[in-house]
């Protein structure tokens, strides 16, 4: 089961605000502003800035 684009359009990163787009081997979802990935565990999105950690582009 993967997320819902309807769902994914509502969230936002809380530490930005900024649009997340869900990464192409779904492991997480990433901010397009500041680089945050936060995980997806038990097909839930964990939106906490502590769980997040910073990709490169």
């Amino acid at each position: 089961m993967s997320i819902s684009p309807d769902f994914l359009e509502i969230l936002r990163c809380p530490a930005c605000k900024s649009k997340v787009e869900l990464k192409a081997d779904g492991s997480g979802l990433k901010c397009v502003s500041c680089h945050r990935v936060y995980p997806i565990r038990d097909e839930i999105p964990v939106m906490l800035v502590d769980e997040a950690t910073i990709e490169e582009k």
